[in-house]
């Protein structure tokens, strides 16, 4: 296989010098675990007090892991990342909202993006969080099995209401939908709402793509259950598969709680499960869609291996790798550089709004080991390469 992720010519031939040596920094700061947690928190107490973050915020952290503000902002990174032909997947990431005006906000602007992805050849997915459009407590007591109120009753088919009017959109502007994973205790009701939509919407194509979070590990046996469903039930299943983004909250919280933790017990147990989901899909992949949302380069080549040994081609409609914006550029321009169907997340949305999601990647990246060092000793190599100082 002529597969490198070790190509650093071809990984960051869409950045300038200068745009080089400012990753190489910024990375470099998130490197530092002490900056990474002090920066968390004056950065909540900013916002908390609403004082002015955007001017710091906004040409560093901002500026590497989102398109913009708003989809025009996002035009041109969009762009940018389809010269080299890697797609975008287009992440409106405003979340935990709590008003019906908020709700039907996120919704409007889900459409947008769906309009806006039908007439952009470089966006084939828009991406949505259900915690945009509904209550989190609501969510909740669905997972938990309580008996919902009137009030809640009718918040829950108004949620119902919005994700179909989502979801058909979508399938009339053959624009996939993925919709993100989110905390263990809502997942019931995510996947039970992401199930109904796709009974509906993936009869013909894979329009609604479920989560599925394998540092979990009872979410093997989820994808396999789900994939039973759609083969009865006469749908195409689509999942994005991820290790997963919410490890240290979900093992704090089954301490306080005393529940036994969801997360797997070790990170090889993780590998395991996702190597063994990739494999899965590949064994069915007539019926089943699914994109490989990882930086791991390991699971990245496992994939590209199984599809070499089963004969299907860089490009079938049903296998996608997707890597984050502003991250592992090694893995995402060197697999469209050989062909294969490859997405940037690129979140998009008001600064403040997007925080949390900012806050989150800083956070994660400290949070596993060797990845920014990975990262930095591939600017490095390029800048070395370029003939740069750093």
């Amino acid at each position: 296989m002529s597969l490198s992720f070790n190509n650093t010519q071809i990984a960051f031939a869409h950045l300038s010098n200068m745009q080089l040596r400012k990753s190489f920094y910024l990375f470099k700061v998130m490197n530092n675990n002490h900056l990474v947690s002090v920066g968390t928190r004056l950065t909540n107490m900013a916002l908390a007090f609403r004082l002015p973050v955007s001017p710091f915020i906004r040409p560093t952290f901002f500026d590497h892991f989102c398109g913009g503000e708003t989809l025009e902002d996002s035009k041109d990174n969009i762009a940018a990342l389809g010269k080299y032909n890697v797609k975008t997947l287009l992440d409106y990431s405003v979340e935990g909202k709590e008003t019906d005006t908020d709700f039907d906000h996120s919704l409007q602007q889900l459409l947008a993006g769906v309009a806006f992805a039908k007439n952009n050849p470089y966006v084939p997915v828009v991406v949505a969080k259900i915690t945009g459009m509904a209550r989190f407590s609501l969510l909740e007591q669905y997972h938990a099995g309580e008996t919902l109120q009137p009030k809640q009753q009718k918040q829950w088919t108004r949620l119902r209401e919005r994700l179909h009017t989502l979801c058909k959109a979508a399938q009339q502007a053959n624009i996939i939908l993925y919709f993100d994973a989110e905390e263990s205790w809502i997942q019931i009701a995510l996947d039970d709402l992401i199930s109904e939509m796709m009974r509906t919407y993936n009869r013909e194509k894979a329009i609604v793509y479920n989560t599925v979070q394998l540092y979990r590990h009872d979410r093997l046996a989820y994808l396999k259950a789900a994939h039973r469903t759609a083969q009865k039930e006469g749908y195409l299943l689509g999942v994005k598969l991820v290790r997963g983004a919410y490890m240290e909250k979900e093992r704090q919280r089954a301490q306080d709680k005393g529940y036994p933790s969801p997360i797997q017990p070790d990170k090889a147990a993780s590998d395991h499960d996702f190597d063994a989901a990739l494999s899965y899909c590949i064994d069915h992949i007539e019926d089943i869609a699914f994109c490989c949302a990882s930086h791991n380069e390991v699971s990245n080549l496992y994939l590209c291996e199984l599809m070499q040994n089963h004969n299907i081609p860089a490009q079938h409609p049903h296998v996608w790798f997707a890597q984050l914006y502003g991250m592992s550029d090694n893995l995402s321009f060197n697999l469209a550089h050989e062909g294969y169907n490859v997405g940037k997340y690129l979140p998009y949305g008001p600064l403040r709004d997007v925080m949390p999601y900012l806050i989150r990647r800083a956070q994660e990246n400290t949070s596993v080991a060797g990845q920014m060092s990975r990262q930095l000793q591939l600017f490095q190599k390029e800048m070395i390469r370029r003939g740069l100082k750093y």
